[in-house]
């Protein structure tokens, strides 16, 4: 069997390897250019298509002329996008003759769009998964073929769901893989009413809301740390993020905004609603803060 494969990120780079290793003959992979600009902290898709002497392309439109060409001149019986950014659309999906699928980073229904994972938390959800279901033109609501569920545990951060994602990626693949390539997959439609459509997240949707709870805002800082900019706050002193968080019981005080302070050489951040975070990492301006020093900051 051959396939065409649109991948990037981890994900791209397992499944690319888990299609290797299931005997399948991969034609051609389509990946993305890193941006300079961007924090690339995942492993290269393109590096481990050359390490395999798999013909490689970069456009940064996938569906033009020249690519459905490309596509078409492989003769793929399957094509598979694992992370890959763009839609792709109609034409691009007919050109394999047993069909062509995707591997989502959720539990389809839920959180179909962008950036699954990092809402899954945000949203203070304790399982999301990897799904593998058939592409159509419409994002992430074609019939499923399989799915494994990963715990999120309470402290759990985006990394680190991340990691279990993968896993159950290339897991779901695996053995996935040899009733695909017998022709005797069966599929699921998809209750589409169990779930939602999410849009991307940029840097400044890391602002954190002062109006919120301590749950809510533990999940956002755990959503949202290193590797990805940050839940922070513009206050007077600068910009404040704040990158770890412990859930740490509640306080005693009436408060209109959360408020970070330092006590008994720890940094506490008091929500809203009467809950309490320890917060472990904090940087103003770039510099790490010091439990040690004295200091009082509202985030409104």
């Amino acid at each position: 069997m051959k396939a065409v494969v649109f991948a990037y990120h981890n994900v791209g780079v397992r499944c690319l390897r888990a299609l290797i290793g299931g005997g399948v003959e991969v034609a051609l992979v389509v990946t993305h250019s890193d941006n300079p600009k961007e924090n690339i902290w995942f492993a290269s898709v393109e590096q481990v298509a050359r390490d395999y002497g798999i013909p490689v392309i970069t456009p940064d439109d996938p569906n033009t002329p020249e690519v459905l060409a490309q596509v078409q001149a492989a003769q793929p019986d399957f094509l598979f996008s694992f992370y890959y950014r763009h839609m792709l659309k109609a034409p691009l999906l007919e050109c394999p003759a047993r069909g062509a699928f995707n591997m989502h980073g959720s539990l389809l229904p839920k959180y179909r769009g962008r950036v699954p994972i990092n809402w899954a938390i945000i949203h203070g959800e304790t399982e999301t998964g990897a799904t593998l279901h058939v592409m159509n033109v419409k994002p992430d609501n074609g019939p499923l073929v399989d799915q494994m569920a990963v715990p999120i545990l309470p402290d759990d951060n985006a990394d680190e769901v991340f990691a279990k994602v993968t896993v159950a990626a290339e897991m779901v693949l695996a053995r996935s893989l040899p009733a695909l390539l017998a022709g005797q997959a069966e599929f699921r439609q998809q209750d589409l009413s169990q779930g939602g459509y999410f849009g991307g997240r940029k840097p400044e949707d890391g602002r954190m809301d002062p109006q919120s709870g301590a749950a809510q805002l533990h999940n956002f800082v755990r959503a949202l740390t290193h590797p990805f900019p940050g839940a922070f706050a513009d206050i007077d002193g600068g910009r404040l993020v704040i990158w770890k968080t412990l859930r740490a019981g509640g306080h005693d005080q009436q408060l209109q905004t959360a408020r970070l302070h330092s006590e008994n050489g720890a940094l506490w951040l008091d929500a809203v609603d009467g809950g309490r975070l320890k917060v472990l990492s904090a940087t103003l301006d770039g510099a790490a803060l010091d439990p040690a020093t004295t200091l009082t900051l509202a985030l409104a």
